[in-house]
């Protein structure tokens, strides 16, 4: 029996295009997805020290993210929590943040850090005013594959 050239070429390319398939949405184990957004929490906070509070909050944030500061005030859009953190108190601050905690939904499509911060505010009295807490950020995984907060 004869094989058919084409037929044969056709079934390699299939082969191909469904090996690219595969690879490509592959699903990662929840704690290769942990190790992502902890390593991404990490940048987030090397970015704000090295680029600034306002940029880094941008860069991160969800086109739909929402930050909560003070008691009761939300803060919704990458927009304006970059016009939030551009206000001339954040201007000489610095703010530092660790995750202590990470975990990601059964999905891989959602995760959530929480850790510990500090605020550090010079004075014009050259004294600095600290403030420390407990932070929670959620965070979603992009169709890049990247992460970005929704929530903090």
């Amino acid at each position: 029996m004869k094989k058919n050239p084409f037929a044969t070429k056709l079934t390699l390319l299939a082969l191909v295009v469904l090996s690219a398939c595969q690879s490509k949405h592959t699903e990662k184990l929840p704690e290769e997805l942990k190790t992502e957004i902890i390593a991404t929490e990490r940048a987030f906070e090397a970015a704000a020290r090295d680029s600034g509070i306002a940029a880094a909050f941008f860069l991160y944030a969800d086109e739909n993210a929402v930050i909560q500061r003070g008691n009761d005030s939300l803060i919704a859009g990458r927009e304006n929590i970059r016009n939030f953190y551009q206000k001339p108190v954040y201007e000489k601050a610095e703010v530092s943040w660790a995750p202590d905690f990470a975990d990601v939904s059964a999905d891989g499509t959602l995760g959530y850090t929480y850790g510990k911060y500090t605020w550090k505010f010079p004075r014009d009295s050259g004294r600095v005013t600290e403030h420390k807490g407990v932070f929670h950020t959620v965070w979603k995984r992009q169709t890049d594959g990247s992460w970005k907060y929704v929530w903090d």
